[in-house]
């Protein structure tokens, strides 16, 4: 498996939700060891990729108590601003992620992909900041585009992992493909 093909595995167990008996049978923690394979397989000439190591592994010791039930219905009754500070890590590294590719793809000059990993940067940005402005400045009239990026952003990055993961620019190594869709 190509490496951005498992963070982007791992993205979709982490985002998706299977409920059984009160436990996520999607579990986070094993979202993020597929997406920390995966960062540790880019290539090391990947900006970033130390502290995306890091972060990924931070949001993976945050995902295990998360995982269990009475944590998250604990959360659920504390104030909202808790639960966005305990994602932080996890937006952190998708973040930084996606500002490694939109890097890696400018140099290697995919103007294509390096436009859309800038669009998501700028959303996951939004992401980070809009609970502050909703919860700390009080605009609740703001709730609905952070609810739609929440869904739209990570969507749209995990797309932009599998079809960039073919890519030489993002580990595909040898018998990959070029951004122009030529063997590379």
């Amino acid at each position: 498996m190509r490496p951005l093909q498992s963070v982007a595995m791992g993205m979709v167990i982490i985002l998706l939700v299977a409920p059984v008996g009160g436990f996520d049978v999607l579990a986070d923690p094993v979202g993020w060891l597929l997406v920390l394979l995966g960062l540790r397989a880019l290539p090391p000439e990947v900006e970033l990729r130390g502290t995306l190591l890091v972060l990924g592994g931070l949001a993976l010791l945050v995902s295990v108590p998360l995982w269990v039930p009475d944590v998250v219905e604990a959360l659920d009754d504390a104030d909202e601003s808790i639960a966005w500070a305990l994602n932080l890590p996890q937006l952190g590294c998708f973040a930084l992620l996606a500002l490694a590719l939109l890097r890696a793809a400018e140099a290697a000059g995919d103007r294509t992909a390096r436009t859309w990993w800038g669009v998501v940067v700028v959303g996951l940005g939004a992401v980070v900041v809009l609970p502050v402005l909703i919860f700390g400045a009080g605009l609740d009239d703001l709730e609905g585009l952070a609810g739609a990026l929440v869904a739209l952003v990570p969507l749209t990055m995990v797309v932009l992992l599998f079809v960039c993961s073919g890519r030489d620019w993002a580990g595909a190594g040898a018998g990959g493909r070029t951004h122009e869709g030529r063997p590379g």
